[in-house]
């Protein structure tokens, strides 16, 4: 038997093909078992000739899942949040799910605007934002959506936190710079009120006050882009006495400093050291190859999503709570040195590509 021509099949002739019931069919196809065995072989044998593909909105209604997974960015330009995209996509697909992603763009109302059109689509959401804190979640996120915060400051019982360990890799990092000989070292910030750049400043603040205690603090304004970094860089040649090293909250920053110190023709590291953060692919290509704080930013996506996974899985909340994820200091030429200082933080290792 074949479904009229010209048109989908429907349940009903599934059911009719293999010569049982519509509610068998649903649950075999479903997953919900109440089948043997030889019947399930039986109905996805019929729905293969028939080619048959299940009505998404019935079976919403039926399992009460879409498959689908929100994940609410700042932004969606650049290698990071390619790389992290990439890392959640592939886990969701090897989970046999959907991703659909969304920018929350400059403010707290269009994060919550993106958060109000994804409820009702979604299984749960994966959420990465600035904008996002305990209050905006008691506000916006209904409790019955499952959701893992990334790189968020909150602490409020109830919310999965995935973190990276943005104050040991900047400390790390650092001293690594101060151990290899530069006795000054700048800061190009990230944003204001970015959970990440707050961390990575105070990780500098740190290493500075323990191994340079009578050196300067000399931290300029980035926003995490390519141009603040350029900026800053132009900034930084004015400087007198000028820093012997350079530590950018980003690699991105990074990039674009090194491009201003090389349009001035001060050259990296001879007469001044660089380093950034999170290696981005484009840090190994680059010259000189930039020294950089590694965060496998893939992994931290599909990690993301193996926690929300876990929650969608469990009848009973799982208990909430933040985890962290180590990073490792990666030495390349830009930053003048070949060896790496000894880190007192565990969870840091060191890298030679």
């Amino acid at each position: 038997m074949t479904a009229t021509s010209g048109k989908a099949a429907t349940i009903k002739d599934v059911a009719r093909e293999a010569r049982v019931s519509v509610a068998s069919v649903s649950r075999s196809l479903n997953g919900n078992g109440g089948v043997t065995a030889e019947t399930a072989l039986r109905i996805r044998a019929a729905a293969d000739r028939l080619h048959y593909v299940p009505h998404a909105a019935a079976r919403m209604l039926i399992t009460r899942r879409s498959n689908t997974i929100g994940a609410l960015l700042p932004d969606l330009y650049g290698e990071f949040f390619s790389e992290l995209i990439r890392g959640i996509d592939l886990a969701a697909r090897a989970r046999g799910l959907h991703l659909l992603v969304s920018s929350s763009h400059d403010s707290a109302e269009d994060a919550a605007a993106a958060l109000r059109a994804m409820q009702g689509r979604v299984d749960g959401m994966l959420i990465l934002s600035a904008h996002v804190d305990a209050a905006f979640l008691q506000t916006n996120l209904p409790k019955s959506l499952p959701a893992v915060l990334l790189n968020s400051a909150v602490t409020s019982p109830g919310y999965a936190v995935l973190n990276v360990d943005n104050y040991a890799g900047a400390y790390a990092m650092v001293q690594h710079l101060l151990g290899a000989g530069h006795a000054s070292v700048a800061l190009i910030a990230g944003p204001i009120g970015n959970f990440d750049a707050q961390q990575r400043d105070k990780g500098y603040r740190a290493a500075m006050a323990k191994h340079a205690p009578h050196a300067p603090i000399t931290v300029l304004a980035g926003d995490f882009s390519e141009e603040s970094g350029y900026r800053a860089g132009r900034e930084l040649l004015a400087l007198r006495p000028r820093p012997r090293a350079v530590f950018a909250a980003n690699d991105m920053m990074a990039v674009g400093c090194l491009a201003a110190f090389k349009e001035a023709g001060v050259r990296v590291p001879q007469d001044i050291a660089l380093a950034g953060f999170d290696d981005i692919p484009i840090t190994r290509y680059v010259m000189p190859p930039l020294s950089t704080v590694r965060v496998s930013i893939a992994e931290l996506g599909r990690s993301a999503l193996e926690r929300l996974a876990a929650l969608l899985e469990k009848t009973e909340p799982l208990p909430a709570h933040a985890d962290t994820l180590g990073c490792e200091i990666v030495i390349r030429e830009s930053c003048g040195a070949s060896l790496i200082a000894t880190s007192n933080q565990n969870i840091l290792s060191t890298s030679h590509p």
